[in-house]
């Protein structure tokens, strides 16, 4: 009888140090996509450091978008860039937070797993998170797995699960290695690189009995050949191991910016794994491709979820922004983004007329009633004027509601969401989700996830998807009601996309406008650079026909 020996799995642990936002996800990211460009089986997870079970009930100034996933799973960003960059299909598995580790560990001492042992944070809490990452790579059956901890190196939050990866290393140094993602600045009163943040974090992590393999030296320059050889000297690590990843315009620059310094081989022999043939073709392609873009196009955001105190945060945004990169340069064309806070059109509604100055705009999800009454002014402008316009969940609703109100003549309709004794409740809760929200069950409780719409033959979006059988991803509570179906669609605006189990609707659009589509679910969430979402392609094709 043969015996099938067990596949040797491979584990690359992804820390921060100096700071947060240093780059870690995108690193991560192209880690694996230049380790895939070479023949390995790859997968990703992300490793959280809050209590929440997931990011679902996290506002989005705080940590970002809250990505979904094909099974429903409300992650963190990142989790939408390991897709984005690889093309691989993270789920629950791939995303691991302390709340789920501990909720884990105690649900076991309770159902007796311990075995009437007392149960200790140090190594239980651990030996679950190793657990975890285990189940990741075999689901996955990925030969490779990257590990990203979120937070920095010397947060209190990380050391558990830098304990989890110490403890691995430990049984199985040959199969893993660990990288810092740490920042180099550059002050300007000195004007010269400086490495001294770096090794402190770099001995912080000491301290935890992690020893940094490789250092990715992140910054405004490159790093230089001194530079590299002090990050040797007070590292501990090779010269040629300091990995130089300066600032770039397009984050699809970054996986070929590290096979420059040849990452993958570096990282390949550390693991002792045989180089296979590297072919990073379809990655050249791409740059070589937004590179050539110089065409523009103005597209204005119009949402609530940017400011955090004097500063905007983009990342709200994120999957957004990037499916609206993709179409565009899928177009030859470089989108130029403009953030439109909703609520300066209810302070003053004159300043509605400098729509005008967008060539298309985009409502993307949100929740909560601050800012709405001037999204659904922005909706009216550019419906009555003929501005490209895609309204994402929350944007699909509003548009039902604003179309309710100005061309059906029901003043007074909205959504169930913002008024609950609204005499025209064009957006109702979504009856599954009435206990729900009656006894405050709001984490992980929303439509979430994958689920299919079939379109009407010869809709504008049939002819875009080239088909009429697709399948989506969802988050949301409230739903179109069906109710106004019939009259809404005689005055122009038509229900194109339903779910065949539940009849709920999927897509509207707007007959007689050059391009007017909502969606209720979130198409931002499965574009990807080489598989722009066609949606976000045909906006902005729609956007450059209008132009010329």
């Amino acid at each position: 009888m043969t015996i099938k020996k067990k596949k040797k799995r491979k584990f690359i642990f992804i820390v921060g140090g100096v700071m947060s936002s240093v780059g870690k996800g995108v690193t991560s990211s192209s880690i694996s996509s230049i380790l895939k460009a070479r023949g390995y089986k790859t997968t990703n997870v992300k490793c959280d450091m809050y209590i929440n079970l997931d990011a679902g009930t996290i506002r989005p100034t705080e940590h970002g978008e809250v990505f979904v996933g094909e099974d429903g799973i409300e992650s963190d960003q990142d989790l939408g860039n390991y897709e984005r960059f690889t093309g691989n299909v993270m789920a629950s598995e791939n995303y691991i937070t302390t709340g789920q580790v501990y909720n884990e560990v105690i649900q076991r001492e309770r159902n007796l797993f311990y075995a009437g042992e007392d149960v200790e944070v140090v190594p239980d809490i651990p030996n679950e998170i190793i657990r975890r990452i285990k189940v990741a790579a075999t689901k996955d059956d990925a030969e490779i797995t990257v590990v990203e901890f979120g937070g920095t190196v010397g947060e209190y939050q990380v050391l558990l699960f830098l304990e989890a990866a110490r403890m691995m290393k430990l049984k199985n140094p040959n199969d893993i290695t660990f990288v810092l993602v740490s920042y180099l600045p550059v002050p300007a009163h000195i004007g010269e690189m400086k490495t001294k943040p770096t090794q402190h974090a770099a001995r912080t992590l000491n301290s935890a009995g992690i020893q940094a393999d490789f250092i990715i030296a992140r910054g405004v320059h490159k790093i230089d050949t001194p530079r590299r050889e002090r990050l040797a000297t007070f590292c501990n690590i090779a010269p040629d191991h300091a990995i130089s990843a300066p600032d770039v315009s397009s984050i699809y620059e970054v996986p070929l910016i590290l096979e420059e310094e040849k990452m993958s081989t570096k990282l390949l022999k550390k693991l002792e794994l045989k180089p296979r043939k590297n072919d990073m073709t379809k990655w050249r392609n791409l740059v070589k491709r937004i590179n050539c873009c110089t065409k523009e196009v103005t597209i204005g955001i119009v949402g609530k979820y940017f400011g955090t105190g004097e500063f905007t945060l983009a990342d709200s945004y994120i999957s957004v922004i990037e499916a609206i990169k993709h179409g565009s340069w899928m177009n030859n064309i470089k989108p130029i983004l403009k953030w439109v806070d909703s609520e300066e059109f209810e302070k003053h509604p004159e300043k509605l007329k400098n729509l005008k100055q967008y060539d298309g705009i985009i409502v993307p999800g949100g929740f909560g009633t601050r800012g709405i009454e001037g999204i659904i002014k922005t909706i009216q402008y550019v419906r009555e004027n003929k501005i490209p316009y895609l309204g994402l969940c929350y944007g699909m609703q509003l548009a039902c509601v604003e179309f309710a109100r100005n061309v059906m003549k029901k003043t007074s309709a909205h959504t169930v969401e913002i008024d609950e004794e609204t005499e025209y409740p064009i957006i109702i809760v979504n009856p599954s989700q009435k206990k729900n929200i009656k006894t405050q069950q709001y984490g992980a409780t929303m439509r979430l996830g994958a689920y299919t719409a079939i379109l009407k033959e010869g809709s504008t979006v049939q002819k875009i998807y080239g088909k009429t059988k697709i399948s989506e991803r969802h988050r949301h509570r409230y739903e179109y009601n069906n109710a106004y179906r019939e009259e809404m669609e005689k005055k122009g605006l038509e229900v194109v996309g339903v779910n065949p189990e539940s009849n709920l609707v999927e897509i509207i659009e707007l007959k007689n406008h050059p391009f007017f589509i909502g969606t209720q679910f979130h198409p931002e969430f499965k574009s990807q650079p080489m598989q722009p979402h066609p949606l976000f392609c045909e906006f902005v094709k729609i956007i450059v026909k209008q132009k010329k």
